[in-house]
């Protein structure tokens, strides 16, 4: 990745988090997933900034595409520039300039006088973040952004968790956070039929609270929030959608599984815990298939190894110790991935996706012993 003096320098980790949880929002069935000819997933970055960090770590770790938006020249000029110097991700991630697009009619400016009422007058002057950027025929899964944090740039300065530089555009807005998240919210009630959920980081708890009310305000559906520690720094995650909540008789099986990994021996990094992943099932005469590219691990069961799982059913858990000889009598007729995400030094987040949706009981059943496992393994005992 490449930069430019005085840009916004991302701390990755927190930036992954975010991406994750983007993830389990659109794996959740909440809400009806939208029409796509594509079928893939696809997300808009608002101030996506001179690394274009968001859309290049959703590309290369998710295969998401992208649209990402900002609005000075130098930013526009690099996140260009870091998209080329990825060209097996360029073909999708498009950098947009959102001062090219023209200003909201008149009528879109009556639509949210009417819903909410604006942090102050002279933010409302300013262009939107979304209304005609995002093109008439667009459909999104998700929008996410980074907002400015703060009023001033004295502000910023003041902030002694503030390390990582940016200008003035990056981190400073007429009325911090709260009312560029609230012009997102105002944008989102003329967009709602565009996107699947619309979200965004909060850096200040108290405007977290305040902004749930006015997503509420606007109609939305359905609200959720998640909260990000990455070290000494806390950010929260707000998300809401406008669609229908799907409605269920019973709970449905959870499809995607992940734990965290902390203290991890010495000699015990990412790669050698996907090796131990890989070896735990391989044990069990599974068939696996690692991809140190992208850290994962594909599983699949043949047709001989189904007939225990439907006789004894998805409630079978056995010890660690000895697991791995009894998977092979009591798994069948499931496909999935495991893969690990280093968070920081010492740190790894092992997330599981079930790639069918046969039998999702034992995959979780699986996750589970293989938790068990991992810790034992590669976990320093607490002295």
């Amino acid at each position: 990745m490449v930069s430019t003096d005085g840009q916004l320098c991302p701390t990755v980790p927190n930036r992954s988090n975010y991406i994750h949880w983007i993830e389990d929002l659109l794996s959740s069935n909440l809400i009806p997933p939208i029409s796509s000819s594509s079928g893939k997933v696809r997300g808009f970055d608002i101030g996506t900034g001179a690394n274009c960090i968001y859309p290049l770590l959703g590309a290369s770790l998710l295969g998401w595409s992208f649209v990402g938006s900002d609005v000075t020249d130098v930013a526009l000029e690099w996140a260009k520039k870091n998209v080329e110097s990825n060209p097996h991700l360029a073909e999708l991630i498009e950098i947009r300039n959102a001062n090219a697009a023209p200003f909201a009619s008149e009528s879109e400016a009556i639509v949210r006088e009417n819903i909410l009422e604006p942090v102050e007058d002279a933010a409302m002057q300013k262009p939107h973040v979304l209304v005609d950027v995002v093109k008439e025929s667009e459909s999104f899964d998700f929008c996410m952004c980074n907002p400015p944090f703060f009023e001033s740039i004295e502000e910023a300065g003041l902030n002694p968790k503030t390390s990582c530089g940016g200008t003035a555009e990056e981190m400073v807005c007429h009325g911090g956070e709260l009312a560029f998240v609230t012009r997102i919210i105002e944008d989102s009630v003329s967009l709602k039929n565009s996107f699947r959920w619309f979200t965004s980081m909060i850096g200040r708890k108290a405007n977290l609270k305040l902004l749930m009310s006015k997503a509420r305000e606007a109609g939305a559906s359905v609200v959720k929030t998640t909260e990000f520690v990455q070290g000494q720094t806390a950010r929260w995650g707000l998300a809401w959608s406008f669609i229908a909540p799907i409605k269920r008789s019973s709970t449905p099986a959870k499809n995607h599984h992940s734990f965290m990994l902390q203290g991890l021996r010495r000699g015990h990094g990412a790669f050698q815990v996907l090796k131990s992943i890989e070896a735990f099932f391989l044990a069990s005469k599974l068939s696996c298939k690692l991809d140190t590219s992208s850290f994962s691990v594909n599983v699949t069961l043949s047709d001989e190894q189904s007939e225990a799982a439907i006789l004894h059913g998805d409630d079978y858990a056995g010890s660690p110790e000895d697991s791995s000889a009894k998977l092979e009598s009591v798994v069948k007729g499931i496909s999935f991935r495991i893969t690990v995400f280093e968070q920081i030094p010492g740190t790894l987040l092992i997330k599981g996706s079930l790639l069918n949706k046969a039998l999702s009981g034992t995959f979780s059943s699986l996750f589970s012993q293989l938790e068990d496992t991992l810790r034992m393994e590669c976990v320093s005992k607490a002295r």
